[in-house]
């Protein structure tokens, strides 16, 4: 028995490297078709609703172009406020540059050697370049769009063909698991975008109030770019910090206050994502913070900057699927918070 036990795992953890380098692999393919599923989970809903008053081709047209609105529109919002504040920070390259020589010297000054060697490989003309290029990262190219695009249209076309497939499957145990494990999966994906969508614009408002307070230029600039990356755990708020706190190098004269600036920012972060997201979410988005932080690195490493925002709603809609079986709803219980007993239509 033991054995067997031991072989099932094996073969999972094989089975679990093979999908994850197919999923490194095909990026191309998979990360579009996952966008896709998400957005579809989201926008359903105002699909439904208008097949219900007129024709269902119409009824896709609206509910695409609403979508691509929407999309267009953060998409134009997170362009300016970088565009803007990158500009300024190519303007004062040679700033951060004497600031980042006197900081070397005074390191080499106290016998710390490796200072020398950051000196011959960073500078930074090199870390204006790096912001540059993941800020240029944040536009994906145009063929993920377009295929993203392809999916969406042909997925809402087909939700409902597919619910009747799965309906009249013989295996009514794994049709009772695709059916319930898709409603909780899409219920817990409008849930999380409603309040990270929430969270993100107080995140945002309270950071460009403290901006504006601190005399920081941007101040709007640094709201919308705080709640953009705020979409993007962990990884996301530690930068919406770290930028104001580079420009404020260049605008105050004393490190204390350069230091309060990044205190104050981080406890922003800190108060609205570990105290008033979990209170506005509940039980619903209960997962732990181990799997989110493994989900954003995780699928980062695969997918690069998309895979940081899609990871966590992958590891919810898996812990939503392995709640619907006795034998894997053990790692539901584990990794994941209480279940709602209600149920609603996708």
């Amino acid at each position: 028995m033991v054995a067997g036990l031991a072989l099932k795992i094996a073969v999972a953890i094989i089975a679990a490297v093979l999908l994850a380098a197919a999923a490194a692999q095909a990026s191309i393919v998979f990360a579009p078709l996952a966008l896709a599923i998400f957005i579809i989970a989201i926008v359903w809903p105002l699909q439904h609703w208008l097949q219900g008053r007129m024709p269902k081709l119409l009824a896709l047209a609206i509910t695409i172009v609403v979508t691509v609105a929407v999309c267009l529109t953060f998409a134009s919002l997170v362009a300016w406020g970088f565009g803007r504040v990158a500009r300024s920070l190519v303007a004062d390259a040679p700033r951060y540059q004497a600031l980042y020589d006197a900081m070397v010297t005074w390191l080499d000054s106290h016998g710390v050697s490796v200072a020398g060697l950051w000196a011959e490989h960073f500078n930074v003309a090199w870390l204006l370049r790096a912001t540059q290029h993941i800020a240029g990262r944040v536009h994906t190219t145009l063929s993920f769009w377009l295929i993203a695009l392809i999916y969406l249209i042909l997925g809402l076309l087909e939700v409902d063909d597919m619910r009747r497939k799965i309906e009249a499957l013989d295996n009514r145990e794994a049709a009772r698991m695709l059916l319930d494990g898709s409603v909780a999966t899409a219920e817990k994906f409008r849930k999380y975008m409603l309040v990270r969508t929430q969270m993100s614009a107080l995140t945002g408002l309270l950071v460009g109030v403290f901006a504006w307070i601190t005399g920081l230029p941007f101040a709007i600039e640094w709201g919308v770019i705080a709640f953009a990356l705020n979409y993007i755990p962990f990884i996301g708020p530690f930068i919406a910090t770290l930028f104001p706190t580079l420009l404020a190098m260049t605008q105050f004269d004393s490190w204390q206050t350069v230091l309060g600036v990044f205190v104050c920012l981080n406890i922003i972060q800190f108060v609205v994502g570990s105290y008033i997201e979990p209170r506005v979410s509940g039980s619903i988005l209960s997962i732990s913070p181990l799997v989110v932080l493994f989900a954003v690195f995780f699928w980062t490493f695969l997918w690069g900057l998309f895979g940081s925002f899609i990871g966590v709603p992958i590891a919810l809609a898996i812990l939503s699927f392995s709640r619907q079986h006795p034998s894997s709803r053990w790692l539901a219980d584990l990794l994941g918070g209480p279940e709602q007993t209600k149920t609603r239509k996708i």
